[in-house]
């Protein structure tokens, strides 16, 4: 998925999530794809949320619509990725947190601008950037609104890998076929253990994963089969 706005650095605004959530209704329904990318079209991810429709007084209504669309992003069963190129912005920054991989480019710019315009966040950055980076490193990031280089952001874990600008593509696309190699079964199976299990003591945590586990894939015997021809 492209959000294609290139001409306003790809800003966020609501024809912008009412396509999103289009999208993200018809990836629910399929069972043919295994890893989902989201992007934005030209040199940048996006700018953020459009200072315009705030201004403009954009209604409680359609920021709720718009959390939502990102929490239906991140609960999708496949694999996310967020591919980052250049402005990661605030509600931008909340929407790559969505995804459950970020891979970043050399010239991504990651930061938390709400306090400079006198916001809070309401599409989960409060939530998901302390679970990701850390109490400490996330209050820092939303108390100085300082901007965090690619590199930066790998070494504090906020993106997951990092790529030159000549080979962003090529690792991109290395990462996405490194997950679509692996069961479609497990990797939706995994990932709801994740989200299920978020927040649970370790005690009930372990439960959960064993009482309410998925079990094995439907092309388990086929792989462990093809597995077995490669070493014979």
């Amino acid at each position: 998925m492209t959000i294609n706005r290139p001409e306003k650095l790809n800003s966020l605004n609501t024809a912008i999530f009412e396509r999103l959530d289009a999208e993200v209704s018809e990836i629910e329904k399929a069972d043919h794809i295994g890893c989902v990318i989201i992007r934005g079209a030209g040199k940048n991810f996006s700018a953020g949320h459009d200072l315009q429709d705030i201004g403009e007084g954009e209604s409680v209504g359609h920021l709720r619509f718009q959390g939502r669309v990102v929490e239906r992003l991140a609960n999708l069963a496949q694999p996310v990725i967020a591919a980052v190129r250049g402005h990661c912005y605030t509600g931008a920054l909340e929407l790559a947190l969505a995804a459950d991989l970020i891979v970043a480019c050399e010239t991504a710019k990651f930061a938390d601008t709400h306090a400079r315009w006198g916001l809070t966040p309401v599409w989960g950055l409060s939530q998901r950037l302390p679970r990701r980076v850390g109490v400490a490193k996330a209050r820092e990031m939303m108390f100085t609104c300082r901007t965090i280089t690619g590199s930066e952001a790998l070494s504090m874990d906020l993106a997951n890998r990092l790529f030159g600008e000549a080979e962003f593509e090529a690792g991109l696309d290395e990462v996405a076929q490194s997950i679509l190699r692996n069961s479609w079964f497990s990797n939706a199976a995994n990932k709801r253990l994740t989200i299920e299990t978020d927040g649970l003591r370790l005690a009930d945590g372990l439960s959960h994963e064993l009482h309410r586990n998925a079990g094995t894939a439907p092309d388990m015997a086929a792989r462990i089969e093809q597995f077995s021809k490669r070493k014979a």
